[in-house]
């Protein structure tokens, strides 16, 4: 938990209201869910397919998009220790004052903006699934839809890459296929609500585990496919040919370590009400070992099955080790020693997952549950510097990243985390 909770110790005292909180509160959970560059970059006439600078498109979800992108780590004594973005740091219209689409949260440090003369098209939308959602939020998925709410991310790839040099779209989805918003709220409130001397599991809750069956693996597989398909008609439709662009399908990372490495006990609450990674050991290890490579097991199965010769991956699955939510090695501004982002050194001893929120997301709170668990400001920053090394001065290659100098974080002249970008392996 973080600001705005003055009185940490009554909120400890009663756990009842917290975990009450905690229900209500991520009903609102969106789930997977330098300065940006919307479409109002207006390119010259005779860019199109082919000619002109390059661009690189990101579509997607929330691990695109750059959800959480604002904070970059946490304090739960002053939230203003770890806003690097401040309040309009989801603002991408043109005057930078509002969302092109409420609540895609396309932050300006979100990985599509490489620079090097590369402009970035970012597409992405935290809360999509593979298919348009018109509900209570627009959430555009990767398709041609095309509504009084907007359109699909497909068609707005379309629409776009026929005045502009596309070279290269980057893919992530389809974790918002597995619930992944509804996976987190049953495992973190499992753990408020029960004790350590009985621990209540979300990995074998029936709701969680239908997520993860053969069968509905094999639907999102499908679906993955399918969008993937869906971003070849558009780029094909607006006059380009497979040797003109490239595909990059990218995996999520690992948001939290391996139970033996929190750096909060498991007994207690102190996970949740000080760390925000409130989740048992057990939860913590099958998410590791089986749930995230499930689902970036659908994704590359996706990439496989959609036939295309331009398909390369970006494997992010380790990409955070050593920098996740509540590891050892890493903490809160705090606990930590330093007075806030910008000290020398913060990179490499403050998290680079958002904290998962509850209580303190209500009032005029500057958090927002939608940011839970996703990559903060280092995070964007450090995926960024990964798809630049995959971009690799216009001839994309495949490759896995990791945090660079043997784990030790160091800033690169630009600001982002200096990564390394190593031979494709998903294990």
């Amino acid at each position: 938990m973080t600001t705005h909770l003055r009185n940490p110790d009554r909120h400890r005292r009663h756990l009842n209201p917290l975990a009450a909180a905690c229900l209500s509160a991520f009903g609102l959970l969106a789930g997977l869910v330098l300065t940006a560059t919307p479409a109002s970059a207006a390119p010259v006439a005779t860019d199109g397919p082919g000619d002109g600078a390059p661009w690189i498109a990101t579509l997607g979800d929330s691990y695109i998009s750059g959800e959480a992108g604002r904070w970059a780590g946490s304090s739960n004594d002053d939230y203003r220790r770890a806003d690097a973005l401040g309040r309009h740091a989801y603002h991408d219209d043109p005057s930078g004052t509002g969302e092109v689409i409420a609540r895609c949260h396309r932050a300006s440090s979100a990985e599509a903006h490489i620079g090097g003369g590369v402009t970035g098209l970012n597409l992405a939308c935290s809360g999509a699934t593979t298919a348009t959602s018109t509900g209570r939020n627009f959430k555009p998925g990767i398709d041609f839809y095309d509504g009084s709410a907007g359109k699909g991310q497909a068609l707005m790839l379309q629409e776009a890459a026929a005045t502009r040099n596309i070279r290269m779209v980057v893919v992530s989805i389809g974790g918002n296929d597995f619930e992944f918003a509804s996976v987190v709220q049953t495992c973190v409130v499992n753990f408020l609500t029960s004790p350590s001397w009985w621990k209540n599991y979300c990995h074998d809750d029936g709701s969680v585990a239908a997520n993860f069956t053969a069968a509905n693996v094999a639907d999102i597989r499908a679906r993955v496919a399918g969008a993937l398909g869906n971003v070849a008609t558009a780029m094909s439709n607006a006059g380009y040919s497979t040797d003109q662009w490239t595909l990059v399908v990218q995996t999520y990372p690992s948001p939290v370590p391996d139970g033996s490495g929190f750096r909060y006990s498991e007994s207690g609450y102190t996970r949740q009400s000080i760390g925000g990674c409130g989740l048992w050991n057990r939860d913590a290890n099958w998410a590791n070992a089986t749930a995230l490579p499930t689902i970036n097991g659908a994704l590359l199965g996706a990439a496989s099955d959609v036939g295309l010769p331009n398909v390369r991956t970006l494997d992010m699955t380790h990409a955070f080790d050593g920098k996740r939510l509540c590891e050892d090695g890493v903490g809160l501004y705090e606990e930590v020693g330093l007075p806030g982002w910008q000290s020398p050194g913060a990179v490499d001893r403050t998290e680079w997952v958002n904290q998962i929120r509850t209580v303190t997301t209500i009032g005029d709170s500057p958090y927002s549950v939608q940011e839970s668990l996703h990559p903060s400001y280092w995070g964007q920053l450090a995926m960024r510097n990964c798809l630049r090394q995959v971009w690799n001065d216009g001839s994309p290659r495949s490759g896995s990243c990791t945090v660079g100098n043997l784990g030790a974080a160091r800033l690169t002249p630009t600001g982002e985390p200096r990564m390394l970008l190593g031979p494709l392996d998903q294990g």
